[in-house]
């Protein structure tokens, strides 16, 4: 019900839910493209991943890489690939946070992290 006591323009009302689901699927393509970086150790590690999570790149100092000590090197590795995922989700929840409210809230929307 709207004020007044009129129905709702259910034509109205599809037409907005089709431009929200286009702005959602703009906004996904864009995350998509997108590169985030992350790293590790001071920058001896860095990791690249797409606005989506996807790992597109890992940049490893050669300072960083002690053939004695592998467990630290994996341990950068990993803390530079969490970071980056970290800043992927800041971007997607600025991204896709408010389309995702318009459509009544993130939760229960699949594919939304948040």
């Amino acid at each position: 019900m709207i004020p007044g006591g009129g129905q709702p323009n259910m034509q109205q009302l599809l037409q907005q839910a089709q431009k929200m689901q286009q702005d959602l699927a703009q906004a996904q393509e864009e995350l998509a493209r997108t590169e985030v970086d992350g790293q590790a150790g001071g920058g001896l590690v860095k990791a690249t991943v797409s606005g989506s999570g996807e790992l597109r790149g890992l940049v490893i100092d050669p300072k960083a890489v002690d053939p004695d000590d592998t467990e630290t090197l994996a341990d950068l590795v990993v803390a530079a690939v969490q970071a980056a995922n970290e800043n992927a989700q800041t971007l997607q929840q600025q991204k896709l946070g408010p389309l995702a409210q318009g459509l009544g809230g993130g939760s229960g929307i699949p594919g939304l992290p948040f």
